[in-house]
């Protein structure tokens, strides 16, 4: 994994608040960069429909699993969680529980503001930044270049 400029930001905020939310385009690395920042905590993908649907028929039962908190990733499949979010960590005021992905889109960011103010902070990821690129010695072409193609990954190995 290339190292996130993020992450340290990521651990900070874990430690003031009781969730933390990280929103971005697709392939920024949310979920890699939630894995690798908090690797103790159980991993859940609400992309899987078998853990969307019983978290959606069941919600208190799905958040049951994990006592401890997790990592629940593509939470904008699930909106409705939130409140549930809400109600468990309002019982449970422990920081650093959960950690949220999430595709950055305006209903989410404002379901999130509304169920979770005051209990999340939110991390916007972008792209590799040509720091980021550099750190892992990644060449990154010339400035036309790298307009063109983008700082996604996949863009910079397809050379």
């Amino acid at each position: 994994m290339i190292p996130r400029l993020a992450q340290a930001t990521l651990h900070r905020l874990a430690r003031g608040f009781r969730a933390v939310v990280i929103l971005g385009p697709r392939q920024s690395g949310k979920t890699t960069l939630a894995r690798a920042a908090f690797p103790e905590k159980p991993y859940v993908s609400l992309e899987a429909s078998h853990e969307r649907i019983f978290a959606a028929t069941d919600p208190r039962g799905f958040l049951a699993r994990f006592p401890d908190g997790a990592i629940l990733d593509e939470i904008q499949h699930l909106p409705e969680l939130f409140s549930y979010l809400q109600v468990e960590m309002d019982a449970d005021r422990r920081r650093g529980r959960f950690v949220l992905t999430g595709s950055q889109n305006f209903s989410m960011v404002s379901s999130i503001s509304q169920s979770l103010a005051g209990r999340a902070a939110i991390v916007q990821l972008l792209p590799l930044s040509i720091r980021e690129l550099k750190g892992a010695r990644i060449e990154t072409g010339n400035l036309n270049e790298l307009l063109y193609k983008g700082p996604f990954l996949p863009s910079m190995i397809s050379r």
